[in-house]
């Protein structure tokens, strides 16, 4: 079924750090009207990289979470900054955060994170054919590069340590896309 989207009546803006708090008054096709608050990012999106280090291999890096307090295993991820495109971006998020570049680069499709309320959006990028590169990033401390077969997934998913959504959605999609390879 194919709905018409809401008239948006209008739309306020408060400063939330890195995101805009916008508040949208709405009227649904029903004639119902609605205040909902979004966060919509500023800048230009992010990535998450799935570096294969081989065609059964993932590079997965442990850095600290403060949204939990504690090291987290997940992909390599980063903002776009202006004037980069989703590959460069995830070329340099995996120099500076794992020490390796990719020679090929595919950007596979773009995840949200919660579209009810959250207007960021992730591109999903696979980097294989690597090789040994760092740059310096923005991380206070060396992040743990960890390799991990694709094939022990089902592992990976029940460990405590990797409970960020886009990672784990992010290794199924690149696992069924490398099997059309």
């Amino acid at each position: 079924m194919t709905r018409r989207l809401p008239i948006i009546h209008g739309i306020t803006e408060h400063d939330a750090g890195p995101y805009r708090l916008e508040k949208l008054d709405l009227e649904f096709a029903n004639g119902e009207r609605r205040l909902y608050e979004r966060l919509h990012g500023r800048g230009h999106g992010a990535v998450a990289v799935v570096p294969m280090l081989d065609a059964e291999t993932v590079l997965l890096v442990r850095e600290y979470a403060a949204g939990v307090h504690r090291y987290e295993l997940g992909l390599v991820k980063g903002r776009i900054d202006e004037g980069e495109t989703p590959a460069q971006a995830a070329d340099r998020e995996l120099m500076e955060e794992a020490g390796y570049g990719a020679r090929d680069l595919v950007v596979l499709r773009s995840l949200t994170q919660a579209p009810l309320y959250m207007s960021h959006s992730t591109h999903l990028v696979i980097a294989r054919d690597l090789y040994p590169k760092r740059l310096i990033g923005d991380e206070p401390e060396e992040l743990e590069v960890v390799p991990w077969r694709l094939d022990r997934l089902d592992e990976l998913i029940l460990r405590e340590e990797f409970s960020e959504g886009r990672s784990i959605a992010a290794l199924f999609i690149a696992r069924e896309w490398l099997k059309q390879q």
